[in-house]
């Protein structure tokens, strides 16, 4: 695979410090018995150690030239499962098994599609018990952002409140090839069994934190002119001239009730 040309269409950066490698691996901590899914293999940096360890590795990958070098250098593992299809439309459901309901997933994401994989894997959130990523910094850093902080904002409040999120690493430039421009960092996300504060209507809080950040400057009266009124937004004690990124995940949460119980 030294031999691949690295496609800027698919945002390949492909992890080559060992000591890195390591660390992720120490990170995710996999167990034999556990089901692993990694998305993007590249050049296999992380799915070798992955295959040594555990029963079972399903492997995601769009792009064409890597499935016969993946298969030629890791088909003789039992544990390997390679699917040649788009992670962004992959029904991550269909990997479930009875002896393994609980999906592990890891993955180095493209920078160009990591915010809308999120998001599509958060429908599969109850089959999956940890997530752990390579992403550029930058994404990091808004899915852990706190209430205030500029970074803060829709991806940080949705992922929040579907997972405890954690940001574990740092990964400079000079440990890819090719060299991306930015930090990238690892995070891991686990998806609540039992969400800290629950939305009646989850589309409806989709829908409603979409609404609250479309014009970052606004405040909540505005941008929620026509969902809330005024003493509505007051009832759940948030003062309607602040702006969405002052708002915790339950403030969101109680907004959210409230717009669904007006439609009831």
């Amino acid at each position: 695979m030294a031999n691949h040309k690295h496609k800027k269409r698919f945002g390949q950066n492909f992890l080559n410090n060992d000591r890195i490698i390591q660390q992720i691996i120490a990170a995710i901590a996999p167990k034999s018995d556990q089901h692993l899914v990694e998305i993007g293999p590249g050049e296999a940096a992380l799915t070798q150690p992955l295959l040594e360890q555990v029963a079972h590795l399903d492997i995601i990958e769009i792009d064409n030239d890597l499935i016969q070098p993946l298969t030629q250098k890791l088909g003789h593992y039992p544990a390997f499962h390679l699917h040649h299809t788009d992670a962004l439309s992959f029904d991550y459901g269909l990997l479930k098994t009875p002896s393994s309901p609980a999906l592990r997933i890891v993955g180095n994401l493209p920078y160009n599609i990591s915010s809308p994989l999120l998001f599509h894997l958060m429908n599969y959130a109850e089959s999956i018990e940890d997530m752990h990523f390579m992403l550029q910094k930058e994404v990091v850093e808004r899915i852990t952002a706190q209430p205030g902080v500029k970074t803060y904002g829709r991806l940080s409040v949705m992922l929040q409140y579907a997972c405890d999120v954690e940001y574990l690493l740092t990964v400079g430039p000079e440990n890819f090839n090719p060299q991306p421009k930015v930090d990238s960092a690892i995070i891991r996300l686990r998806p609540y069994q039992k969400k800290p504060v629950q939305a009646e209507d989850e589309k409806a809080f989709a829908d409603l934190v979409r609404q609250a950040f479309s014009q970052k400057r606004k405040t909540l009266r505005n941008n929620l002119k026509g969902w809330l009124s005024i003493p509505q937004i007051e009832q759940c004690n948030i003062n309607p001239a602040s702006r969405a990124e002052t708002l915790t995940v339950a403030d969101f949460v109680c907004l959210a009730n409230h717009y669904h119980n007006l439609s009831l």
